[in-house]
């Protein structure tokens, strides 16, 4: 009876690792070693890999093919001057075996000299059979130099070769969408379904072009084929999901994110998205609900942190609040909205210090909208901490010059300070400015306000 090639392949593995336990040496005819060794290196067994490429070349020393799968690991491992001396020698015994050029190509790559790798693969184009291969590999050498014009054709050549390659046709529209192209990825997606109208992955691609194009009626439709092709297709699904969102079609979104949980383990975002159509149609506890099986999914998600922190603030229930945009923060420090969501909610708990600190992490990390200048600066003087408002003003005012907020803000820090001819100035400014904000004067600082000298210069201007 003929064994199968899967069979044979899985019997070859079997005897290999066999003698690997037993230390016996057995025979394989150099073929089975490539097998071996191919599958050892997809499986990123590199050890494997090499003890049976060792033993490979003890039994047939004259093999080009176990010699070039040395060379591979070689070119792995970064001994490239080891490898290239090989493939000299290959060069020499088989100047037209495409293989010894790919190699070239690997090493040249490496060494960050692409252009060098590309002319090896295009010598290597001019030898093999197998040219989309070689055509995927130009394109990467291309898409390593940032070359998405040519890295895109590359990638075309090679979809012509091999109507199935989807990870050519992910790249053609990762350089359509580099290249800010979309009406163009359009045209050439709608071209590749004519003759491939069941390609699942090229009509997803295509919904996602239409929905950046916010045309989300034609993203629908594509979807809608994409999960005709393939009814398993999860991207598929959460991407209608989005756009019927979009649509405001909730509960038809929710429809497709629920498929999504049967057909696969359920997913962080999936149970996130569901939330959200859930707030959007008012029902708050099964939005609750769905971003706790969010969190619980995936902790590290701080989206669903961040979704059950609204929930709370909605509820009023700052102390829950407070603790779940703590986690969010956690995970992401560097998010500027966190920040003001710490600081709201710690003013509301009348933790002022934590508050003066998250407005304060917002303004380090670019925020400098007026309100969180403004607001820093009045829980600043709430902590007695004068000299440090001030300075938080002065910072704000090369932002917004001439504004009275500030200018009536600074009057009144100065004469706490005792420092009468600063207050009176910024008074005085702040009154040329927009005289109806001196209330902030009368709010803030009511001992300063009683001042008659103070009242005197107010009615100046408000006479």
């Amino acid at each position: 009876m003929q064994l199968s090639h899967n069979e044979d392949h899985n019997f070859s593995l079997d005897k290999f690792e066999s003698m690997l336990k037993t230390n016996d040496v057995l025979f394989f005819d150099a073929d089975e070693f490539e097998n071996i060794i191919s599958h050892y290196l997809e499986m990123g067994k590199i050890g494997l890999a090499k003890r049976a490429i060792k033993l490979g070349l003890s039994q047939h020393p004259s093999s080009i093919n176990l010699k070039l799968h040395k060379v591979e690991v070689l070119v792995f491992e970064n001994k490239l001057d080891r490898a290239n001396e090989i493939l000299s020698e290959l060069y020499l015994l088989e100047p037209t075996n495409e293989e010894i050029f790919i190699q070239k190509a690997n090493i040249f790559s490496k060494q960050d000299n692409h252009k060098k790798a590309i002319e090896m693969l295009e010598t290597a184009l001019e030898l093999t059979l197998d040219e989309a291969d070689v055509y995927s590999l130009i394109g990467m050498e291309h898409l390593f130099m940032e070359d998405y014009e040519n890295a895109k054709f590359s990638f075309m050549k090679c979809l012509e070769q091999d109507e199935e390659d989807y990870a050519s046709l992910y790249n053609i529209v990762y350089c359509f969408d580099f290249l800010n192209q979309r009406k163009e990825a359009i045209d050439y997606l709608s071209m590749y379904l004519n003759t491939n109208p069941y390609c699942e992955v090229a009509w997803h691609q295509l919904g996602k072009q239409y929905f950046d194009d916010k045309d989300y009626e034609k993203a629908l439709t594509a979807y809608d084929f994409a999960i005709i092709s393939d009814d398993t297709f999860i991207g598929a699904y959460l991407e209608k999901g989005k756009v019927l969102e979009k649509l405001k079609r909730y509960n038809e979104a929710i429809e497709n994110y629920r498929i999504t949980l049967e057909l696969d383990d359920p997913t962080a975002f999936a149970y996130l998205r569901i939330g959200r159509c859930f707030e959007k149609l008012g029902a708050d506890d099964l939005a609750l609900q769905h971003f706790t099986k969010c969190v619980h999914e995936d902790p590290l998600l701080d989206k669903g942190w961040i979704a059950l922190t609204d929930q709370y603030l909605k509820k009023l229930d700052y102390q829950k609040a407070l603790y779940f945009i703590n986690k969010a923060i956690d995970i992401d420090e560097d998010n500027v909205l966190y920040w003001k969501r710490y600081a709201k909610i710690n003013n509301r708990l009348k933790f002022y210090e934590e508050a003066e600190r998250g407005y304060r992490k917002s303004l380090e990390l670019g925020n400098y909208e007026l309100e969180t200048w403004i607001t820093r600066c009045d829980l600043l003087i709430n902590l007695g901490e004068y000299n440090v408002a001030i300075n938080n003003l002065l910072q704000a005012e090369e932002f917004y010059p001439d504004t009275a907020e500030i200018e009536y803000r600074l009057s009144g820090l100065h004469f706490l300070l005792n420092e009468g001819e600063k207050g009176y100035f910024h008074l005085n400014n702040g009154l040329k400015i927009d005289p109806e904000y001196h209330i902030i004067i009368e709010e803030l600082f009511p001992m300063v306000f009683q001042r008659k000298s103070v009242k005197d210069v107010i009615k100046i201007y408000i006479s």
